[in-house]
Formats: C-alpha cells, sequence, structure tokens
C-alpha cells in the first residue's frame, strides 16, 4: 500500500511537470543557481539548484524580494548541467528537486577558494569549491538559524515572519559568533568551514551574502530541500544533519571537527550522537544556549562541550585544548 507521504510526493512532481510544461511553451528556460561546497585530496563536491525562469532572467538577480517569494520557484529536473572546475568540464543532471550534488575526482591546485561555474542551456552561475589545506588537521561545522543568525526558532510566529517576511538585510547576527569562527579558523591555512542548516535552498544566496557581510569566515553550505519525502510529510532535519555529519567524516578524514550550534532543537542531541561514535573526529561541542543561561562546561564523553550566551561568552569558556 502506498503511504500518504508517498502519494504527496508524486502529487508534487506531477504538479511540477504541468506547470513546467506551461512555462516552456511560454518561453522559460533552465537556469542555474550555484552554491559554495567543498573539496580536498583531489575530491570536490558541487552543489546547485536548476530552476526554470523567463528568458532573460535570473532568479539570483531577486535580491530584494521578501523571503516567502524565494519559495515560488519551479525546480527543473533531470536538467542537463556543465559543471566547469580546475580546467575539466563535466555534464552532470539535477535530481527529482532540480538539485545538483556532484562529487568528482580531479587534479585540483593547493588553494583555498577554487573557482566553479554551472552552465544549463545559455544561463549559468559562478561560485567556489572550498578546498581544505591536505594536511588540515581541524574544521568547522556550525548551524546557522539561532547559531549565527537571530531566528527565534522556539517561537513559531517570530521565526516565521523573520524567515518568510524580513529582509535578510535587516536580519541580525549573534553576537560574538563571527569572531568564535573566526578564532576557530586562525593559525591554519584552508581550515575547512561548512555551514550546517536545516533552512531551504531557496535561501542559499541571502544566507550567503548574510555571513560574508556579518564577517564569518567563507564555507561550504548544506541546507536541504523543504519538500515532501516518499515517507515523510516534510524533510526530516535530524536525518539531514546526521547524514551530513556522516559524509564529511568520509569525505575529509583528517579532519577533527569543532561542531558549533545551539540548545534550541536538535543539535545538542545530534553532536552528542556524533561525537560518542566517533570521539576521535570531534575536538569540541560549542552550543549556544538560547535560554539565556549562565556558561558550563560538560562532556560528551571524551569531547568537552561549551555553553554560553552569545560567541563571547562561549569564547571565554572554551577550554584551552580546544
Amino acid at each position: 500500500m502506498v503511504s500518504l507521504p508517498a502519494l504527496a510526493r508524486r502529487g508534487d512532481a506531477a504538479t511540477r511537470e504541468l506547470l513546467s510544461r506551461g512555462a516552456r511553451r511560454a518561453g522559460w528556460t533552465a537556469t542555474v543557481l550555484a552554491h559554495p561546497g567543498y573539496g580536498s585530496g583531489g575530491r570536490v563536491r558541487v552543489l546547485g539548484r536548476v530552476l526554470l525562469a523567463p528568458a532573460g532572467a535570473h532568479p539570483e538577480d531577486r535580491r530584494a524580494v521578501p523571503g516567502w517569494q524565494r519559495f515560488l520557484t519551479l525546480e527543473s529536473a533531470a536538467a542537463e548541467v556543465v559543471v566547469d572546475v580546475a580546467g575539466t568540464r563535466t555534464v552532470v543532471r539535477s535530481d527529482d528537486d532540480g538539485l545538483i550534488d556532484a562529487t568528482l575526482t580531479l587534479d585540483l591546485p593547493d588553494v583555498g577558494a577554487l573557482p566553479v561555474r554551472l552552465t544549463a542551456g545559455e544561463r549559468s552561475s559562478a561560485t567556489v569549491v572550498h578546498l581544505a589545506s591536505p594536511d588540515a588537521a581541524r574544521g568547522v561545522v556550525c548551524d546557522i538559524d539561532d547559531t549565527v543568525l537571530v531566528t527565534g526558532i522556539a517561537t513559531p510566529l517570530r521565526a516565521a515572519w523573520r524567515t518568510f517576511v524580513q529582509p535578510m538585510t535587516r536580519r541580525q547576527a549573534v553576537p560574538g559568533m563571527a569572531r568564535l569562527l573566526r578564532e576557530l579558523t586562525s593559525g591554519a591555512p584552508h581550515v575547512p568551514v561548512v555551514y550546517l542548516s536545516n533552512g531551504p535552498w531557496n535561501l542559499a544566496g541571502p544566507l550567503s551574502r548574510f555571513l560574508e557581510h556579518s564577517g564569518f569566515p567563507p564555507g561550504a553550505l548544506l541546507l536541504t530541500d523543504w519538500g515532501p519525502t516518499p515517507t515523510r510529510w516534510f524533510r526530516d532535519g535530524r536525518s539531514h544533519k546526521r547524514t551530513s555529519l556522516q559524509r564529511l567524516a568520509a569525505d575529509l578524514p583528517g579532519v577533527r571537527w569543532t561542531l558549533v550550534g545551539d540548545t534550541g532543537e536538535h543539535d545538542p542531541a545530534l553532536y552528542e550522537e556524533f561525537a560518542r561514535a566517533q570521539p576521535d573526529r570531534v575536538r569540541a561541542v560549542l552550543l549556544r544556549d538560547t535560554t539565556g543561561g549562565a556558561s558550563r562546561q560538560e562532556r560528551f564523553g571524551d569531547v568537552p562541550v561549551v555553553y554560553g550566551t552569545d560567541g563571547d561568552a562561549i569564547a571565554a569558556a572554551l577550554p584551552a585544548t580546544s
């Protein structure tokens, strides 16, 4: 018997196909949005998203539109995309949600930011793949909502207003977090940084600009699709973060990660699960306490855990070995 989420998934795909046919008849064609990826040791992970858009228009040009309008997109499944990186051209296809997630094996230069260009039809988009140093021994995985960006997930109406209505240019960074991440990445070349969030790919462009303008170190974005899946009405945020952490551990095997998050959702439980399963891969867990509690330290097994109300409070409580 087919489950209701599976039926919803089929209905979503059928609706998208119907709308896509009408859009193509109206002259809309595929366009691609490139998102920052990561790589090391001759392998890169290239990320992007393919949409249908009117001729001459590009979705990334809509910088001033409110967040809710960024969800009014028409993803293009099975679209052919040309990836140009490190002098190599590779053809890939988008998945059922229009997403590009391709791992390529290449001869890579030893640089921090490797230019990448994705092309769908006659339109293209540029980004970078952040290359970790081949001998990188540490890296940072950082949540976004209520960790670096004030969202207020615990208050759903306020969080919805900030996400869907308030312009990203008016959003506030969590105090001290940019300084904390810069401190965590200082003193060594090309320390990998990955911003891991349950936020939707629709907001990748504004989030990237927010991080840059707020002084956060550059890094890859790992977001998620909010549509129905074959087994769920809504994406599984825990599964997204869990599998992303496991993949990072496999893709960058020499790196010990500092995991940065907040106490508002699932970060403490997920980070503890990962730290206890792979303690040799975690340097520390740093959690912004959204309840406003006093700074404190504890441990997940052998891994130190630091709580603080913001980045400065966490930095002040960091153990010397972190």
